[in-house]
């Protein structure tokens, strides 16, 4: 990998991961890992084109049928793709259609970018999330081996033990917060050959672990507005990017909105409100 390479432009395609949920903005909207990759690599190259086809919720078949062929026409020099983790999230899981998708989406993407990038996602610490391990370390297996094939680049999220800080989870308990974002953002940027700016795998500062009253508020205020609409979404068939365009749908010049001119970038708190179900 060349260090300090330079790029010139730069899509990303996936699900909530990659649109940027949770780490909300004072307007309501979201930025997150790719956004603020995109403002440090625009501020390298003038002219600097960005385009982010995320929509929270997409299967991978949705991203292969709605976003490979979009990104891929866009000749990117960079393009990462992050996908598959929703559908082992599901009660019932064709892992081999999976792998199979994912196939067919890098297949379709590696010749026509300059640089694919695919992640192994992070995976929070807790109980509830054990059960989908398999499925997970399965998806990442088949990662490793699809960027062996290809060429492509892995950036190893789930092997970061601070990435499963239950602290750097918002109370959703499947987004990351705005610093967790940060840290991706400072990974991808490490991963494409440029200058650390920092460790992103450091832990972080030891703190006491929420106690007994803590925890059952956030498990209450977790089931009532995460959970049962969760449950209710999957009950009747929907999802919650039904019907949401992506955020940056064109390949353009990259512009920093104005939200993020007018307010100084701030970390996230960091508490026990994000304490895993116990």
């Amino acid at each position: 990998m060349e260090m300090n390479a330079t790029y010139t432009s730069f899509v990303a395609i996936g699900d909530s991961f990659t649109e940027g949920m949770s780490d909300g903005q004072p307007d309501g909207s979201y930025r997150g890992w790719a956004d603020l990759l995109a403002a440090r690599l625009a501020s390298r190259t003038p002219g600097f084109r960005y385009a982010n086809l995320a929509v929270r919720g997409k299967l991978i078949g949705q991203i292969v049928d709605e976003q490979v062929d979009r990104a891929a026409g866009m000749n990117a020099d960079v393009v990462t793709l992050v996908g598959g983790l929703n559908d082992t999230l599901r009660p019932k899981c064709d892992m081999g259609r999976v792998r199979g998708l994912l196939d067919e989406a890098v297949e379709r993407l590696a010749p026509s970018c300059g640089r694919l990038v695919l992640m192994r996602s992070p995976g929070r610490n807790g109980p509830v999330m054990e059960r989908f391990r398999p499925r997970m370390e399965e998806l990442f297996t088949h990662i490793d081996m699809l960027a062996a094939r290809h060429g492509a680049l892995v950036v190893d999220l789930y092997g970061a033990p601070v990435l499963g800080d239950q602290r750097l989870w918002d109370v959703d308990r499947l987004h990351l917060t705005a610093e967790g974002h940060r840290r991706v953002a400072e990974a991808v940027w490490q991963t494409l050959g440029l200058a650390a700016e920092e460790d992103w795998r450091a832990p972080l500062p030891p703190a006491a672990p929420p106690g007994w009253s803590s925890r059952r508020a956030a498990d209450l205020r977790f089931a009532r507005e995460h959970l049962v609409p969760w449950i209710g979404r999957r009950l009747t068939g929907r999802s919650s990017g039904d019907g949401r365009p992506a955020k940056r749908p064109e390949l353009l010049p990259y512009t920093a909105p104005l939200i993020a001119q007018r307010t100084a970038p701030q970390t996230a708190a960091i508490d026990g409100e994000t304490a895993g179900l116990s």
